[in-house]
């Protein structure tokens, strides 16, 4: 019998300092006006966490084992980029993705407008449907401080049926 997998991704990034010009790029989508976050590739901690429960429902490492800062190819890369290729990654070890769920907690940027532009930027990215949900932590912990934001994200997975020995 062939059981569906889930796995869970959770992301966490500071603010860039205020004088820094980094952009803030966040589920896929560049966020005119916003103070942008700190990272080896751009912090998208939303596609971040998104492809780590990706990883972790098929059980083939993590962010780190596959994106790391040990990676210079991967400096500065698209989360969006990080998130199709976690997909690749997951569907070449022979699993097929459900769906993906990640939710964005953190003061800014105001999500809820770009919730659909998102959701389909990071669809596409995955190729599975991704939702994202947005909170607040009542001002508590640093994203409560404005001092970043944090993604959790659950993902299901289902492995391809083993193909069939031939009859004899």
């Amino acid at each position: 019998m062939i059981l569906p997998r889930t796995g869970i991704g959770v992301d966490i990034h500071a603010f860039a300092p205020e004088d820094s010009p980094a952009p803030l790029w966040l589920a896929g989508l560049f966020w005119e006006g916003e103070r942008g976050l700190s990272g080896h590739s751009d912090g998208d901690a939303v596609a971040h966490a998104a492809a780590d429960a990706l990883f972790s429902a098929a059980g083939v490492g993590d962010l780190g084992t596959h994106f790391g800062t040990d990676r210079p190819e991967y400096k500065g890369a698209s989360g969006v980029t990080l998130l199709a290729e976690a997909a690749r990654i997951v569907r070449a070890a022979g699993f097929e993705i459900g769906n993906v769920a990640v939710q964005f907690v953190g003061n800014r940027p105001i999500f809820s407008p770009r919730r659909q532009e998102a959701e389909a930027v990071l669809s596409a990215a995955a190729g599975a449907p991704v939702s994202v949900s947005a909170t607040t932590s009542d001002k508590l912990g640093f994203p409560g401080r404005g001092e970043g934001i944090t993604a959790i994200a659950t993902a299901l997975v289902i492995q391809n049926a083993p193909a069939s020995a031939p009859e004899r």
